[in-house]
């Protein structure tokens, strides 16, 4: 289980960043950064892909309700324009500016999910397997987790055929038929290969 013995070693206040929907074919790619009050962190917090659907809302609740939160987001337009690397750490630097703006002063460390960091001036730290090591890394992923669902479940009730209630914009079987018979939404990545080939001409 993640714990907080990572936010000691720095000085405060630590920020936790973690991000959604690198892999996706559709959609935003989403980063959260948190910063955990001193006490009354809720119970359960842990990585992400652990959790239900149902946890993750209830906790993303209670941590809206609590902590320090900062989301920042990049387009799959703009994921076309800069690639997805470099879009996910743009959504990284966002959510963090989100929080500096909110605590009104610069974190005293960043501690971020993965082996990179993006080219910011904030001291920082990256955990590779962060969202079950650090506690405040994993509340991000939950955050970054959540908000990039429901974005999806939503955008799910004007593009149907593309099934995102269930796969949220990931590939599956049924995502890369519906892109072969009906092509890509406005909301695909064009850049990610089963996009790019769903919109070649049919030969034979």
């Amino acid at each position: 289980m993640p714990s907080r013995k990572h936010e000691t070693l720095y000085p405060a206040p630590v920020v936790g960043v973690d991000e959604a929907g690198r892999g996706p074919l559709a959609g935003p790619v989403v980063a959260a950064a948190v910063v955990l009050p001193p006490r009354g962190v809720p119970r359960g917090i842990d990585d992400s892909k652990k959790l239900s659907a149902a946890e993750r809302h209830r906790l993303h609740d209670r941590l809206r309700a609590c902590a320090v939160v900062g989301v920042g987001m990049v387009e799959p337009d703009e994921i076309d324009r800069l690639n997805i690397y470099w879009a996910t750490m743009k959504a990284m630097t966002l959510a963090v500016e989100a929080v500096a703006a909110a605590l009104g002063a610069d974190p005293g460390h960043v501690l971020v999910d993965g082996n990179r960091l993006p080219r910011w001036t904030y001291p920082a730290t990256p955990i590779v397997g962060g969202d079950g090591q650090a506690l405040c890394i994993a509340a991000a992923s939950i955050v970054a987790k959540h908000t990039r669902d429901t974005i999806m479940i939503a955008h799910a009730e004007s593009y149907p055929h593309y099934d995102w209630h269930s796969n949220k914009g990931y590939s599956c079987p049924a995502h890369l038929r519906a892109l072969r018979e009906h092509g890509p939404s406005p909301l695909h990545r064009r850049s990610f290969a089963p996009v790019a080939q769903a919109e070649l001409p049919l030969v034979g």
